[in-house]
């Protein structure tokens, strides 16, 4: 066991943390299981989304991922899966919630409240200041 005090709190951290990612790995390999098990649509999107949750939590590499995700989509083209349907309901969910999101422009706020244009004025910029030459 650790004495100093940081190492201690190192060491909890790290059980906590060793906690989490175990019902991470957990749960994406009870997903995966269960679409090898019954292959269908939906078994893939949850595995699918699984792996996407490990990713997120950073239990899984980003390439690693993808080369699961590609593997279970191939065993999901072998075995006549379509992933179309699953699909179809979650682009309707979307988009019923963005017809609420358009609302009338922002243009109550009054006249007055805007800013006055900028001076126009005829004087030139100053050019840069040139930095000098560097000694070799």
């Amino acid at each position: 066991m650790p004495i100093i005090k940081s190492a201690i709190k190192r060491a909890k951290q790290t059980i906590a943390r060793r906690d989490r990612n175990v019902v991470t790995k957990r749960n994406l390999k009870e997903a995966v299981k269960a679409f090898h098990a019954a292959p269908s649509a939906t078994t893939l999107s949850a595995a699918q989304s699984a792996i996407d949750t490990a990713v997120k939590k950073n239990v899984l590499v980003k390439n690693t991922a993808a080369r699961r995700k590609a593997l279970l989509s191939k065993e999901a083209k072998a075995a006549g899966v379509t992933l179309t349907a699953a699909k179809k309901t979650a682009t309707k969910a979307p988009a019923a919630k963005a017809v609420p999101a358009a609302k009338k422009p922002a243009a109550a706020k009054p006249a007055a409240a805007k800013k006055p244009a900028a001076k126009t004025t005829t004087a030139a910029k100053k050019p840069a200041a040139k930095k000098p030459a560097a000694k070799k």
